[in-house]
């Protein structure tokens, strides 16, 4: 089993481009399924956005192609889904 903290320490990557997206910051999970739907990123190059709060990517579970001792490799076959985090 996988902890949150050993993901959190992983950097994500366009396999593609070689794009750095930054670290996982938390993850969607399915509740009833139990399984984890997507993953959450901050941006590296965007720390703060709107009233100081942070930018996430949402890239979806199916987008991951290999997880390694350092990096997670996604594919980009759609833009990860950019949106502001709501919680306080």
């Amino acid at each position: 089993m996988v902890r949150l903290s050993e993901l959190q320490v992983k950097e994500v990557i366009v396999m593609d481009s070689g794009k750095k997206l930054g670290h996982i910051h938390d993850l969607e999970i399915d509740t009833n399924q139990g399984k984890i739907v997507a993953i959450i990123v901050i941006p590296r190059d965007k720390k703060n956005g709107l009233f100081g709060k942070a930018e996430e990517l949402v890239i979806d579970w199916q987008q991951i192609i290999r997880i390694g001792t350092d990096v997670i490799l996604i594919k980009e076959a759609e833009k990860p889904v950019l949106y502001y985090n709501t919680n306080s």
